[in-house]
């Protein structure tokens, strides 16, 4: 499995709304573009998702631009990717498989797949943005410690 490039730069963007949570300022495309090295057109594309699935919300004006819809702590990842990516969370059985046309075979790769996926939403129900942030200032701090 690997991230999309969708995926990859919406959780970058998101990063960078989660650090200025606290400040409660918005944030503009281009200055997450910049900071991210995001294609605006792109970015604003992928907020507008984010937007729909209650992630991010945006607030018009000259002061405006994209702030996080709740706490950093409480949007998942798997929250974020679903909204990305259109997750199916509905677990696939052999009947369900075979009726929609799969061979026996095909039957029991479809569930040993879904037991992967359920495996890797497991992982990502596990962390929030927070814990993403958490993490960047951690390998920060080990990479300032190093160059001393």
């Amino acid at each position: 499995m690997e991230i999309s490039c969708k995926s990859e730069y919406a959780l970058l963007a998101l990063i960078e709304l989660a650090i200025a949570y606290e400040s409660k300022e918005p944030l503009q495309i281009r200055q997450i573009s910049v900071q991210q090295n995001i294609p605006d057109r792109y970015l604003e594309q992928l907020l507008a998702m984010l937007r729909r699935g209650g992630i991010v919300r945006s607030q018009r004006g000259a002061k405006g631009g994209y702030l996080l819809a709740r706490e950093p702590w409480k949007i998942t990842l798997f929250e974020i990717l679903a909204c990305l990516e259109g997750f199916d969370t509905q677990p696939i059985d052999q009947e369900t498989a075979l009726k929609s046309g799969k061979t026996l075979e095909g039957a029991v790769i479809c569930e040993i797949w879904h037991e992967a996926q359920e495996a890797a939403n497991a992982v990502f129900q596990k962390y929030t943005l927070k814990d993403l942030c958490e993490r960047r200032d951690a390998r920060r701090q080990l990479d300032f410690m190093y160059y001393i």
